[in-house]
């Protein structure tokens, strides 16, 4: 796949992204979802096939376990994560699942450090992390990296000294968390918010190897806020990781979308581990939706149902002369399809072509007009929905271009 013959301007990365899929952990904590082991383990497998680098999962509950279980016997090529608090009882839980590895979460703005912890001082909420990430990594080997809840609100003077202690503690990836969405992508925001200066101010003020971003969703900004911290640590990290969930799905307003940053990374930045997996996103977005419960938008950009459909007579007649006029890559790029439909908004060009397609002959201009019309009248008489197939058969029988 070439980006330039969808005339996308490509901008060449100095870094490389890591794509850290939590679907199964943030992602069906979403409210109101609930997915099955054997489901858990199928999606698993399908994020590995598309280059996923990390899966994140849940391991605290029976069938959390059980999926866990199912997971690790694939043996998959993508590094298999599990999910602590800062509590040795969580570690403890994650070895005996089999993790070889876990994100230990703990806030690090004063808002939570009010609210959960009024009587703990600074120094005593540092000991806790780092004991934690001592008996993970020193104890058990295993490999850690450390989530900073809340980082987009947190006071940097506090929050370097705890990247710094989790650092000489073993951990060796930090995670900017964008908890509640506050973070900005402007290169010029400042500390705390500002996404680009934390990036550069990890690198150049504390000893962690790697960072991670995981941006929520509030002010609808995950997927920029997540695409301008690895264009911030471009020429500056050897390597970034991106936390993303499969159609957003998470806590509140969910996360930033797998999809998105993906595509976002092959067609923007010409990124080319992740095109082979780009055919497989709408497969895999369909069974995340059947499998949790969650009912996809139609018009949800790149796997949605609506993404590559036309309606109204200025897109379909551009679509018809050239798909680029109405879509900036293939529906096929990403398992999706084109959809031409018939509604209040069509011309003659989408009703002779899906007289072609259904009945596979050539109006003449008057049947072109009658049928143009019956369509109209249907809509004049206050109809909403799209036109269905067997709908506008029965039009053309009734014109006497389609047999009975």
């Amino acid at each position: 796949m070439n980006p330039e013959e969808f005339y996308f301007q490509v901008i060449p990365l100095k870094t490389e992204p890591l794509i850290d899929d939590t679907t199964l952990r943030d992602g069906v904590q979403m409210p109101g979802l609930a997915i099955s082991p054997e489901d858990t383990a199928e999606i698993a497998r399908l994020l590995d096939e598309i280059g996923v680098e990390r899966i994140e999962l849940h391991h605290y509950h029976k069938t959390d376990k059980k999926a866990v279980k199912l997971i690790k016997d694939m043996s998959l090529n993508a590094r298999i994560a599990g999910w602590c608090r800062a509590v040795k009882e969580d570690v403890d839980d994650a070895v005996d699942c089999g993790f070889d590895e876990v994100g230990i979460s703990h806030p690090v703005s004063h808002i939570h450090f009010k609210a959960k912890w009024p009587k703990k001082a600074e120094e005593d909420l540092l000991e806790r992390v780092v004991d934690t990430v001592e008996y993970a990594v020193k104890d058990h080997g295993l490999r850690v990296f450390v989530h900073g809840e809340d980082s987009t609100r947190a006071r940097w003077s506090f929050e370097r000294r705890f990247i710094d202690a989790v650092a000489e503690a073993g951990a060796e990836c930090y995670r900017i968390c964008d908890t509640v969405g506050v973070g900005l992508s402007d290169p010029d925001a400042p500390l705390p918010n500002g996404i680009p200066a934390k990036i550069r101010a990890i690198k150049a003020e504390t000893k962690i190897r790697d960072v991670e971003i995981h941006a929520h969703d509030d002010f609808g900004n995950a997927v920029e806020n997540t695409l301008a911290a690895i264009r911030a640590a471009s020429g500056v990290w050897e390597r970034i990781y991106a936390s993303t969930t499969f159609l957003g799905i998470g806590e509140r307003a969910g996360n930033a979308e797998t999809e998105k940053v993906i595509i976002n990374l092959c067609m923007h930045h010409g990124v080319k581990k992740y095109e082979k997996g780009l055919e497989k996103l709408k497969k895999i977005a369909d069974f995340v939706g059947k499998a949790t419960g969650y009912v996809i938008p139609p018009n949800k950009a790149i796997v949605g149902d609506y993404s590559f459909a036309h309606e109204s007579g200025i897109h379909t007649h551009g679509v018809l002369s050239n798909p680029l006029t109405y879509e900036p890559y293939p529906p096929e790029l990403v398992g999706n399809k084109r959809r031409l439909t018939i509604g209040k908004h069509s011309g003659k060009a989408i009703i002779r072509h899906k007289i072609l397609e259904l009945a596979g002959v050539e109006p003449d201009r008057d049947q072109l007009s009658t049928i143009v019309r019956r369509v109209k009248a249907i809509y004049e008489e206050g109809r909403r929905a799209s036109l269905k197939d067997e709908e506008f058969k029965e039009i053309l029988r009734e014109v006497g271009i389609l047999n009975s």
